[in-house]
């Protein structure tokens, strides 16, 4: 699934930022990315220019969370997205502690302090949160 690129918008006046420097890390940010710069009820969006401050319960340290895209819609509301595999979104199964299920713990707890704060933070300014898995991608 990992495939840095750039990412070329048809309407860069769209883009919040610098739109000659957009980078995806999915094949499913570049779809939900040209989904948002070609619907017309999309304004403005941007990709992990929003920095959200959260908590590890892996290490206790600070540690910022790049939200995959903040998008503003002709109905003035504004979305925190996050693009995720459901397999992330669900505690790991399994009750063997092998190193992978260790591994698959360790992400989900992280993105859910991750998500816990986007939410919280999305909240204070009076905007939404949501996880957008290839469920909704319709992959």
């Amino acid at each position: 699934m990992y495939h840095k690129r750039k990412y070329v918008p048809m309407f860069p006046q769209k883009y919040i930022g610098d739109a000659s420097n957009i980078i995806m890390r999915s094949s499913w940010e570049t779809k939900f990315a040209i989904w948002c710069d070609r619907n017309p009820d999309i304004l403005k969006w941007s990709s992990e220019e929003t920095i959200v401050p959260y908590i590890s319960p892996v290490d206790g340290k600070p540690h910022r969370y790049f939200v995959d895209f903040k998008i503003h819609t002709v109905n003035n509301k504004t979305y925190l997205v996050e693009i995720k595999p459901s397999s992330q979104t669900i505690p790991p199964k399994g009750t063997r502690k092998t190193k992978r299920y260790l591994e698959e713990a360790a992400t989900y707890l992280v993105n859910q302090a991750k998500w816990d704060s986007a939410k919280r933070f999305a909240k204070a300014r009076n905007w939404e949160f949501m996880v957008i898995t290839e469920k909704e991608l319709g992959l």
